[in-house]
């Protein structure tokens, strides 16, 4: 049989008894907070751990109004008109500019083997006698025609006797001492000199005094 426990050891355990359960409950709330200021830290930006912030999403952008689009799109016509317009008439230009020189260089081309036809008729023109009159004749009007064709095409005569001999217009073909005229001055022309529309199209062929 079990010895029987004295009241006032009853009274002690029942008193710790309570005391126990009173301070539980404390106990247990203070290491739930211990807990939580413990995953608060861990989640703390500023040490750097734990997960970022989900970045603030761009607002969409307001749709354009289609009078601004339309006003845009009519721009970028215009200006691609315009850069069609002046690209063609550039190319206009370009192009009666080649048909101007090829034309030129076609006429000069057709003059070149006139011009030793004209100085054949002169040389005739010059070589005839008296007796030669009527055939003369004949000769100085092909002559005058044809000069008078030239001209109306651009070519003109220059007959530089007499002149200080320049190189561009001028081509030596030999050089004479001559007492009354000053060196470098043309003494005789051998081949009259031409120009086509200003520029020349054959140098004069003289004699030079030394």
């Amino acid at each position: 049989m079990e010895p029987r426990r004295p009241p006032a050891e009853d009274a002690v355990r029942e008193q710790l008894r309570e005391e126990e359960e009173r301070v539980a409950p404390a106990k247990e709330d203070s290491r739930q907070s211990t807990v939580d200021s413990r995953q608060d830290e861990g989640s703390d930006p500023a040490r750097g751990s734990g997960p970022e912030p989900a970045p603030d999403a761009e607002p969409e952008a307001a749709p354009e109004d289609p009078l601004t689009i339309a006003e845009r799109e009519r721009d970028e016509y215009l200006a691609l008109a315009q850069r069609a317009q002046a690209d063609f008439e550039n190319f206009r230009k370009r192009a009666a500019r080649e048909a101007a020189a090829a034309t030129q260089r076609a006429k000069s081309g057709l003059v070149g083997e006139l011009l030793p036809v004209v100085d054949n008729l002169e040389r005739a023109l010059g070589s005839a006698s008296e007796a030669d009159e009527h055939l003369a004749g004949g000769v100085k009007l092909v002559h005058s025609e044809l000069v008078a064709v030239l001209n109306r095409n651009g070519v003109e005569q220059f007959d530089p006797a007499g002149e200080k001999f320049d190189p561009a217009v001028h081509e030596a073909l030999s050089t004479r001492e001559d007492d009354g005229a000053d060196a470098g001055v043309v003494l005789d022309v051998v081949e009259k000199g031409y120009r086509l529309n200003g520029n020349v199209l054959r140098p004069a062929r003289v004699v030079v005094s030394g």
